[in-house]
């Protein structure tokens, strides 16, 4: 792969987080689950992806989101978050909230449009982003952090490509059934180490979640490769839960498909990615710990996760059909079209945003929440029949 050179301190830091995970690996007996390589590389403490301190988003990290790319989203999750906090309590969360920007541009339209937060939670797993955000949101004395999520909450939830990030393990159908490609390592000559895939016969707890979660499993092709949510169907059990107790509603904003869309014969081999400098792979051993590793979401497994812990499912759809029934369109008519300096970057980027050939189609919102009603217009493009 053609990708930038590291730094010789970034390049040292993915050298130790190798020999890490080559010692995890070794004490597990020379391999380990896939979900287990992808927890350490994104979280191990100090060296992980996500808890390390390398920047991650922005023109000056290795992707740039929706919050990133235009106020707008923020302001229309404000509105959203306003019609379920009517109907539970003043309260948002925020799961894993970046830079801080969406955090602030909600807040900041909330104070505009005289919509009242009392606090404003936030649960994030990285130092150096958490830290990034206090300093963004010191201006808003509501804003709290939190080590994980509540027991109880009330209020608006949400979710930007949190889904993605949870670890996951890869899968292969043999001609014996379901294998897991586990990982082992060989010593580097750099100091690092060497990665690579070792396939073992798949237990009987990830054979249930294949059953579960993949339709016509076993009529897919020999040599079938995908994914399996474990992590991501626990986080949604956990959300569930909390709030299955009170009244309010989780969005969740991520790339996807629901398991019909997902587990097709063409798409053999799963949907891993690698994103490094605004380049995107599929390598995800890498440069551990400077690369993010997703993989798309399985937005079936996550509604039937919620569902089961007692939430109800209350819309799935695309991007861009939540965001104009959220008003993003009477937003962007703040804007004057003859002020062309200032008008033509937002309309690029709401362009972004909606366009089916951007974020707009491959970007999904499930919605997930308990003893509240959504609003009539987030529901006139609702696709919850596709899940």
């Amino acid at each position: 792969m053609s990708l930038p050179a590291p730094s010789p301190d970034a390049l040292a830091a993915s050298q130790a987080l190798q020999r890490l995970i080559a010692d995890d690996i070794a004490r597990q007996g020379g391999a380990i689950p896939f979900s287990r390589f992808m927890e350490l590389a994104l979280y191990a403490p100090g060296l992980g992806y996500y808890s390390g301190g390398a920047a991650k988003l922005g023109k000056d990290g290795d992707f740039t989101t929706a919050p990133e790319l235009s106020a707008l989203f923020g302001q229309s999750l404000a509105h959203v978050a306003a019609a379920i906090m009517d109907q539970s309590a003043p309260h948002i969360l925020e799961f894993g909230a970046g830079t801080g920007k969406l955090a602030r541009d909600i807040l900041t339209e909330a104070a505009q449009a005289g919509i009242v937060v009392e606090s404003y939670s936030i649960v994030e797993l990285s130092g150096e982003l958490r830290a990034r955000q206090q300093e963004l949101l010191r201006g808003f004395p509501q804003v709290r952090w939190l080590d994980a999520l509540p027991e109880l909450f009330e209020g608006a939830v949400f979710g930007n490509e949190v889904l993605d990030a949870m670890p996951v393990d890869v899968v292969t159908l043999a001609d014996s059934g379901w294998q897991s490609l586990h990982v082992a390592a060989e010593a580097d000559e750099t100091g690092g180490a060497r990665f690579a895939w070792r396939p073992v016969a798949a237990e009987a707890a990830l054979l249930s979640q294949i059953e579960r979660q993949v339709p016509d499993a076993q009529a897919l092709p020999v040599g079938y490769v995908t994914e399996v949510h474990g992590a991501g169907c626990g986080f949604m059990a956990t959300l569930a839960a909390m709030l299955a107790k009170g009244k309010g509603a989780a969005f969740l904003f991520d790339y996807g498909f629901p398991a019909r869309e997902y587990y097709l014969g063409d798409r053999a081999t799963g949907t891993l990615m690698c994103h490094y400098r605004h380049h995107a792979h599929a390598e995800p051993f890498y440069l551990p710990g400077l690369q993010d590793i997703t993989a798309h979401v399985d937005f079936t497994a996550m509604a039937l996760a919620a569902q089961d812990a007692g939430a109800e499912v209350m819309a799935y759809n695309s991007q861009a059909g939540f965001l104009i029934g959220a008003g993003i369109g009477e937003l962007m008519q703040r804007f004057d079209p003859a002020d062309a300096l200032n008008y033509l970057p937002h309309a690029n980027a709401l362009q972004k945003l909606l366009s089916p050939a951007e974020m707009g189609e491959l970007f999904k919102v499930l919605v997930i929440g308990h003893g509240i009603e959504l609003p009539g217009q987030l529901l006139r493009s609702d696709r919850s029949h596709r899940l």
